[in-house]
């Protein structure tokens, strides 16, 4: 029979997540923090709803899909060229970070164990929101951008270790025994330890060729990709850790495959439901008395990671021999703490070793300071500016120029979509004539061989066609046999003022091509194979190139 109470607080859950979300968009608020806000209103304020068990399992996969997802954003080739700055400014905020902020909990009146999950909370910084942010600023694929994902690499990996001792320590809760406690600690690292190797392995000799051979189905990649998460968190809880720890280790692996954008934007929907879940749950299990009393406390500890991270990763990468601009946008990135600190803080709650006041703080720290850093990432060209007119960033050091490589974005560009034989045709001449040309497919093995730019990834996700910078493209064309994504592709190149050439593989689909508002047809049943080539060299060529085509 269902559980009515589950689905009536799903239900209360959803909508007011929705609202808040509609709410914080407007004045540029992650979502995350909106999340949080509905869980206080729920409960707290209004004592509408309280967690459930139901709730509390849904949740749990949400955090499961988190921390796939954040691993999945971590591929080692778009850092290996700022791997050492990555670990020395990652490795050298954790030990400042963990002291300071200790130091600082035990000065508040914390005590030792309270002052360390304080710690630990403040230490880390969120991939799933500073990702976000710098996407949606086009810098992710920037110098700054690329030291940025780097250093969360090496802090996810610091706090997948955290995760393990919490677990080691959970495992020993029932044996006071100081032996028997190293010892689980001890088995709790070895077991992750053996699934960071599975993971790595897999991922350069066992994973390639069967997701290259899903790949040519969209549904079925999902499909592995999700019974790929859930065997490491299966594993993970064979061994008695934490299915957080399996669930990013699983992630980690996928991204080093080459479908691990095409697999971000096919999970994100799923776990965008489940997140919502877990963190107005979040919310929910805060005791707004609590988090009152110690407002002084969580806002000291709030300016310390506003203040305290951005100034150590100042210091740091300006003295690698980065620019002054590049060290100020990479440590504003860092400003906040992370997903892992509220799970972090929610297994510390689960296992005992701190009450709900504690994780009230935590809350509190996060919403502050994930709010802020957000207007500071997406501000930071101006605030780059205000602060370098005062003169304060000579003290860290860096020169104010000297930066070389930054990501040039496409444009002026056509993108081809589908590399059956027409397409590579068309990519292969259109990148002979000095065209700079994006080939995309579903498919792998389809790309291969190529002599342009190439991008894995569905073009019916808005995502894609963001990636493949759509909007400064001089021509879509699509030789694709789909007709449902060739009229998607059609409606939105008008909408976007892009030039439209879409293959009209029947007759049948002219009209409704048309309807869409296609630029240019391509029949090759009328036109033969030479006229549709040079239908399309009309968008691009001039007219003496289109009559030797």
């Amino acid at each position: 029979m269902v559980d009515v109470s589950l689905l009536e607080d799903l239900g209360w859950i959803i909508c007011a997540g929705l609202v808040v979300v509609l709410l914080a968009e407007r004045i540029r608020v992650p979502s995350i923090v909106a999340y949080i806000v509905a869980g206080l209103l729920l409960g707290p304020a209004l004592g509408i709803i309280e967690v459930t068990s139901g709730v509390d399992l849904i949740a749990e996969f949400g955090i499961a899909l988190l921390l796939f997802v954040v691993g999945l954003e971590l591929s080692l080739d778009k850092i290996k060229d700022v791997g050492k700055v990555a670990v020395l400014a990652g490795l050298g905020q954790v030990v400042f970070t963990a002291a300071g902020g200790f130091g600082i909990a035990w000065l508040l009146g914390f005590t030792v164990m309270e002052s360390v999950f304080l710690a630990v909370a403040l230490t880390f910084s969120s991939t799933v929101v500073v990702v976000k942010l710098l996407d949606q600023k086009g810098d992710l694929n920037s110098l700054y951008g690329r030291i940025a994902v780097g250093i969360f690499l090496v802090q996810d990996m610091v706090v997948i270790a955290a995760l393990t001792l919490l677990a080691g320590m959970a495992g020993a809760e029932g044996d006071p025994e100081f032996g028997a406690m190293v010892g689980d600690i001890g088995f709790a690292f070895l077991g992750t330890a053996g699934l960071l190797v599975a993971a790595m392995v897999a991922a350069r000799w066992v994973l390639p060729r069967p997701f290259q051979w899903a790949a040519k189905s969209p549904e079925t990649l999902f499909l592995w990709s999700l019974c790929w998460c859930f065997l490491f968190v299966l594993a993970s809880e064979k061994m008695n850790l934490s299915l957080e720890i399996g669930a990013f280790l699983a992630g980690l692996s996928l991204a080093q495959l080459p479908y691990n954008h095409d697999l971000k934007r096919r999970v994100h929907p799923l776990m965008n439901f489940f997140i919502a879940i877990f963190f107005v749950t979040l919310g929910l299990q805060m005791q707004l008395d609590a988090a009152m009393n110690h407002l002084f406390s969580a806002g000291v500890l709030a300016l310390f990671v506003l203040i305290g991270n951005p100034l150590i990763f100042m210091f740091i990468i300006g003295r690698s021999g980065y620019s002054e601009k590049t060290a100020f946008s990479t440590s504003v990135t860092v400003a906040q703490i992370s997903e892992f600190s509220f799970i972090f803080a929610t297994m510390g709650l689960a296992a005992g070793l701190i009450d709900a006041e504690i994780l009230s703080v935590v809350a509190l720290v996060g919403l502050v300071t994930i709010a802020v850093s957000s207007y500071m990432i997406l501000y930071s060209d101006g605030l780059y500016r205000v602060i370098k007119k005062t003169g304060v960033l000579r003290i860290f050091g860096a020169p104010e120029e000297g930066d070389q490589e930054e990501h040039v974005e496409l444009s002026d560009h056509v993108i081809v979509v589908g590399m059956n034989s027409l397409g590579r045709g068309i990519a292969t001449r259109l990148c002979e004539r000095g065209e700079t040309v994006l080939a995309l497919d579903t498919d792998a093995s389809k790309l291969v061989g190529l002599p342009c730019r190439t991008m894995l990834g569905d073009v019916n996700f808005l995502a894609t066609l963001s990636e493949a910078g759509f909007e400064r493209a001089r021509l879509l064309v699509s030789a694709l046999h789909i007709e449902e994504t060739n009229r998607l592709l059609a409606f939105r190149g008008k909408e976007a003022g892009i030039p439209t050439a879409i293959h009209a593989f029947d007759s049948s689909v002219v009209k409704d091509l048309e309807a869409a508002g296609v630029s240019l047809l391509m029949e090759p049943r009328r036109d033969g194979v030479k006229q549709e080539w040079a239908s399309v060299c009309r968008e691009v060529l001039t007219d003496e190139e289109v009559a030797n085509a």
